[in-house]
């Protein structure tokens, strides 16, 4: 015998439940068990089609139907209810095991057809257990997918008042409102993904898949896989058929991270896929139709790269739609002390710890370092800081900056050479606890040409920052 399982209802609305059936003492037969299910669920009984019709403005989350009302046929209900009530769930009760009639009525939309006899009860239990099971989990899915649109508000999850970061609101909302290629420009870490992504969910797509691929770290060769997917024994190591990211991606959005890495061979075939909308797995003959939004990104200079050879020009063309170009954080002026605070907020968060405050000596440091790792090594400096502070407030001393790579880093960088003396100034004065006559001596430069660099800076900063 089914015993139903309520625990799991606790939490949810209580349901409200229409019982249309004709015999008065069945009708009760299925409130007292229906009540066993969940006490807290709301019933209603009709006994009529006439009512069930005047009842459906209540639109219950299900309907037990019986077949055979005096006024209207099963078929007739079911189609007024769909009408009316499209959300809710039917199930037809019935007397006669007419598995045609049974048959029509699932492929017209009922959930379940049941017999009236001695295990109606527990099929009962077991439908109505299946459909709250199923209207939870999409209850939990809207949360979810609530909370990843609140996540990636554009006033919430991107943090500056600077007049750099500020013009790039006005781009998001016009990239929202439209369904145009977006490519997206800046050095490494200054949250084109954020970006992307900030867009996705705020856009006519945001129901649909946002899939990313860092082209960049896919090997060449299985580039084509990754993004078209393949057909089982298509090649070596190919034991079962592959969804590419283009599949995938459905009617949503489809990231392509570091575009400028892609090869040429590769740029051929996914020009054709942007040409015509249809891709093909590697190895099969199948045409796929595809209909995904592109955002790309990249920290290279794409018309550079054209000029180079290294990247197609149609492409390029292709891909460019609406461009947006991300500013460095050390060109953010105070939007560096906004981002502090945000990340220990989060960090405190993660942690279910009290948030750290930033001492002024810190807070100077930070603004005075140029960040070539910018936003996320901003995280990354003030991740560690935190484990390292021994009480609430993040000293000068607990922040600790990387220099493993940071020759890579400046001259990877879009720096102007203005700016990489600012970086190299401002890292031996950290270097030597701000000491301007060991610096100068150090890099065989006079002391007034440092206090002069450093006012320019500041000035600098202040004018981006207002």
């Amino acid at each position: 015998m089914y015993l139903p399982n309520t625990k799991n209802y606790t939490h949810m609305k209580p349901y409200h439940i229409l019982i249309a059936e004709d015999d008065q003492w069945y009708s009760e037969f299925l409130e007292y068990h229906l009540k066993l299910l969940d006490q807290d669920c709301i019933i209603t009984k009709v006994y009529t089609g006439k009512e069930l019709i005047q009842s459906l403005h209540f639109k219950p989350d299900i309907i037990t139907l019986d077949y055979s009302l005096p006024d209207f046929t099963g078929e007739v209900l079911l189609k007024r209810i769909q009408q009316e009530s499209p959300s809710s769930q039917v199930i037809v009760v019935s007397g006669q095991n007419d598995v045609e009639v049974a048959v029509n009525l699932l492929k017209e939309g009922a959930y379940d057809y049941i017999v009236k006899n001695v295990d109606t009860k527990e099929r009962i239990w077991k439908t109505i257990a299946n459909l709250r099971e199923r209207s939870q989990l999409t209850e939990e899915v809207e949360l979810l997918r609530e909370a990843v649109q609140e996540k990636y508000d554009f006033s919430k999850s991107i943090i500056g008042n600077s007049t750099a970061i500020q013009s790039i609101f006005g781009l998001l909302e016009k990239a929202a409102k439209s369904s145009i290629n977006v490519s997206i420009t800046g050095e490494t870490g200054t949250g084109k993904e954020l970006i992307a992504k900030a867009i996705h969910y705020n856009s006519g797509q945001k129901k649909a898949p946002f899939v990313a691929v860092n082209l960049g770290a896919v090997p060449h060769e299985l580039a084509e896989s990754e993004l078209f997917g393949h057909e089982k024994g298509s090649f070596t190591g190919a034991m079962q058929l592959r969804i590419g990211k283009f599949e995938e991606a459905g009617n949503g959005t489809l990231f392509l991270d570091e575009i400028g890495e892609m090869d040429l061979s590769t740029q051929v075939k996914l020009l054709r896929v942007l040409q015509e909308r249809e891709v093909t797995r590697v190895g099969g003959n199948k045409v796929i139709k595809v209909n995904c939004r592109i955002i790309c990104a990249t920290h290279k200079d794409l018309e550079k790269e054209v000029e180079k050879g290294n990247f197609r020009q149609d492409l390029y063309y292709r891909l460019i739609g609406l461009p947006i170009e991300l500013p460095p954080l050390r060109k953010r002026g105070n939007d560096v002390a906004l981002l502090c605070h945000y990340f220990l907020t989060q960090l405190a968060k993660e942690a279910k710890a009290p948030v750290k405050k930033l001492s002024d000596e810190a807070l100077e440091k930070l603004l005075g370092y140029q960040f070539p790792g910018n936003i996320r090594e901003l995280r990354s400096v003030l991740e560690l800081a935190t484990v390292l502070c021994e009480n609430d407030t993040i000293t000068a001393a607990d922040l600790k900056f990387q220099t493993i790579g940071s020759m890579d880093q400046l001259l990877t960088s879009s720096m102007t050479l203005d700016e990489m003396t600012m970086y190299v100034i401002k890292g031996k004065l950290q270097k030597y606890d701000n000491d301007i006559g060991r610096v100068a001596a150090e890099l065989n430069i006079g002391k007034s040409t440092i206090y002069r660099l450093l006012k320019e800076d500041k000035e600098n900063a202040t004018k981006i920052s207002l």
